[in-house]
């Protein structure tokens, strides 16, 4: 063998593990902002672990199949901007995220007229609404204040909101009774068909 040869079958032999190695990897989920319950056809994780579900256990959540969303996942969805007066400031601010029913139907969520969306925060609080208000009022998933992502500790990551300045019962209440059915910091939707 010449002496090429041998060092092009050498060069070709060691580079078929190197192939292998470099193989794409799945992309991995960021963390778990949004988790989806309840009547949902397409669930990307298993049932309720006591462990790693650590806040749901102690709000005495359980669930069999769940539909998680990381903020790419969100992102990911069309984004609708709203500008509503908020009841902290008085004043109007930008909100930016995918409307609630198209971060539903993205879980596959099992949705009918009766259906119940009940949005829960990290506090615990929780508010049911129908789907039909949720639909007419446009609610957002919002992940954006004033162009910035929310910050958990603020009133994010994740809050679930209105205009409520477009929204003529709700507008003519004084600025601090619009939001009862906005939990902000919201982390868990259980749909109930």
């Amino acid at each position: 063998m010449k002496k090429r040869q041998f060092l092009g079958a050498v060069a070709a032999a060691g580079a078929i593990p190197a192939l292998g190695a470099a193989a794409p990897k799945p992309a991995e989920r960021g963390p778990t902002l949004l988790t989806v319950t309840g009547a949902i056809a397409r669930p990307n994780r298993g049932r309720f672990d006591r462990v790693a579900d650590q806040m749901m256990h102690r709000q005495r959540l359980s669930f069999e199949k769940a539909f998680v969303f990381d903020f790419a996942a969100l992102a990911a969805l069309p984004a609708v901007t709203i500008k509503p007066t908020l009841e902290y400031d008085a004043r109007p601010h930008t909100l930016a995220g995918p409307l609630l029913v198209d971060v539903l139907k993205a879980a596959g969520a099992q949705l009918g007229e009766g259906s119940n969306i009940v949005l829960r925060a990290v506090d615990g609080y929780a508010v049911a609404v129908t789907l039909a208000r949720a639909s007419a009022q446009r609610y957002i998933v919002a992940t954006h204040l004033d162009g910035a992502p929310m910050a958990l500790g603020g009133l994010g990551p994740l809050w679930a909101i209105y205009d409520a300045d477009r929204v003529p019962e709700m507008a003519s209440r004084p600025v601090g009774e619009r939001f009862s059915t906005c939990p902000w910091a919201l982390y868990h939707i259980d749909v109930q068909a």
